[in-house]
């Protein structure tokens, strides 16, 4: 019999929505990269939600009907976020997602090969990467971003979204948002 989990191996962490409502998950506080809400994930959670993506009394709403797949954002909060924005059958995923979210992807050197293959396989001429970071100085990292764009920028375009296109209170400077398409 497997012992109960204690209670206190757990907190919840809230993301409010705009609309008052909010996304709780349940995040350990010992663990591995998957136990964890980042930074990077709740403001590409949030930069999902404005206006430009989510906006119901305009009419708004790029996220219904479309197909999204989520490439490593810890806890999955980003995936969430959008599921309760619009996400309701996800049963045809094929041949490409409408959009690839990605959060904090960009700094185990590893994985970035790898990466980069699965987004050549998994994107379409219309699939648009939301890639969301956080530019690390630290160690190998930014020896890894460079790899990353790198290799990224022989198949792929990216623009990089302007922090008055961001949400205005979950934004950070060393946090950056970039919009990714395969190139022409």
């Amino acid at each position: 019999m497997a012992a109960k989990a204690d209670k206190n191996e757990y907190f919840v962490r809230e993301i409010d929505r705009n609309d008052g409502c909010a996304l709780k998950v349940k995040q350990c506080f010992l663990g591995d990269v998957g136990c964890v809400v980042w930074d990077a994930a709740i403001v590409l959670a949030k930069y999902l939600e404005t206006k430009q993506f989510y906006d119901p009394s305009s009419g708004v709403n790029v996220w219904s009907g479309r197909t999204v797949l989520e490439l490593g954002a810890g806890t999955g909060v980003v995936g969430l976020m959008v599921a309760t924005l619009g996400g309701e059958d996800v049963s045809e995923f094929l041949p490409h997602p409408d959009y690839v979210l990605m959060a904090d992807c960009i700094y185990y050197e590893q994985s970035i090969v790898p990466l980069v293959e699965s987004l050549k396989l998994l994107c379409g001429p219309k699939t648009c990467i939301v890639c969301c970071y956080e530019q690390r100085t630290e160690g190998v990292n930014p020896e890894v971003e460079r790899q990353f764009f790198e290799l990224l920028q022989q198949n792929f375009c990216c623009e990089e979204i302007p922090s008055e296109k961001q949400d205005p209170e979950f934004s950070s400077p060393d946090i950056h948002i970039l919009h990714i398409r395969r190139k022409a």
